[in-house]
């Protein structure tokens, strides 16, 4: 299963979470204020999960209820919000603002950038998402390229992500959501994942991103899909630095925490504090235990490395 054909429960729920221990009783804000943690800030990074990769088989309140304990104050979503009702859009914002949660991003997009004949189509996609983003103070979404068109050349492919992404920058240019500009996130996806995906390589992302030129459309590198694709991870974040507002962290193989797999994450993470990386670090791994503590844990060990890299 992956994040593109997740549907989420949205029944309500309530958690009992008497059993925690206390550093995780009192939700993100308590978390981030910790001393033992030292918080985050005083640091210009955020920590954010996926949440389609977390505790599926409940309720969505009592997933929100599970990040907040594990010390985040950030979700990103993949349009899990696609069939709910106005009451529960309300109910949603509410509980999520009760926890000191916000949703940073989301995605789901049904048509790709690759295509031209989907131009329309993809813009019409982002109109509708733009909407439901304002009415849960979400101001980022992620963007993919689609599927290789059969018969069409790669360049043409490529250039039609370049206008694609400019006539999308086009609708949002200038506009905020709670206060920050809207952000267009650009994403790749391994072949492993889907052998048919058109942009498979940061390195071609990055050379569109620079090609559309907009303060508003920015890359989402998730180290996952680069680590399958092509390896290199931490010289083509060196040399694109200022084209990243997000990063996806996920071991490979498996796509589970940091520290289960080939990826040497602390040496990323140290390399994102010496670079003054100044966006969000967001967790879309599977846990292969608790997830409130595996949570936390990559959220502390991120923070440490990190802190670590911008001290030198």
């Amino acid at each position: 299963m992956n994040r593109r054909t997740f549907t989420a429960s949205f029944a309500a729920a309530v958690l009992s979470i008497t059993s925690l221990k206390p550093k995780y009783l009192f939700g993100a804000k308590a978390a981030m204020n910790d001393p033992r943690n030292e918080g985050p800030s005083n640091l210009p990074i955020k920590f954010s999960v996926m949440l389609w990769t977390i505790l599926r088989d409940l309720p969505f309140e009592q997933r929100l209820q599970k990040v907040a304990e594990a010390g985040y104050s950030n979700v990103e979503l993949v349009g899990e919000y696609a069939r709910w009702t106005p009451d529960e859009f309300d109910r949603i914002n509410v509980a999520r603002k009760k926890l000191g949660i916000t949703f940073d991003a989301t995605a789901g997009l049904k048509h790709g950038l690759a295509n031209l004949a989907d131009r329309e189509a993809l813009l019409g996609d982002l109109r509708e998402a733009l909407v439901s983003m304002e009415k849960l103070d979400c101001p980022s979404i992620i963007l993919l390229s689609g599927n290789v068109v059969p018969g069409l050349p790669r360049e043409a492919q490529h250039q039609s992500c370049i206008d694609g992404l400019k006539a999308a920058a086009k609708l949002v240019e200038g506009k905020k959501i709670a206060g920050a500009p809207i952000r267009l996130l650009l994403e790749t996806i391994d072949p492993e994942e889907n052998p048919k995906y058109f942009l498979t390589s940061a390195a071609e992302a990055f050379e569109i991103v620079r090609a559309v030129d907009h303060p508003q459309v920015e890359f989402l590198y998730d180290f996952f899909h680069e680590q399958i694709a092509e390896g290199n991870l931490i010289e083509k974040l060196e040399k694109n630095i200022e084209l990243v507002a997000v990063v996806h962290i996920a071991d490979v193989p498996g796509r589970h925490e940091p520290g289960t797999g080939e990826i040497n994450y602390q040496n990323i993470f140290r390399k994102l504090g010496e670079l003054k990386y100044k966006g969000t670090i967001a967790m879309e791994f599977h846990p292969t235990g608790d997830p409130v503590a595996q949570l936390a844990q990559a959220r502390e060990t991120a923070l440490r490395c990190y802190r670590e890299g911008w001290r030198g």
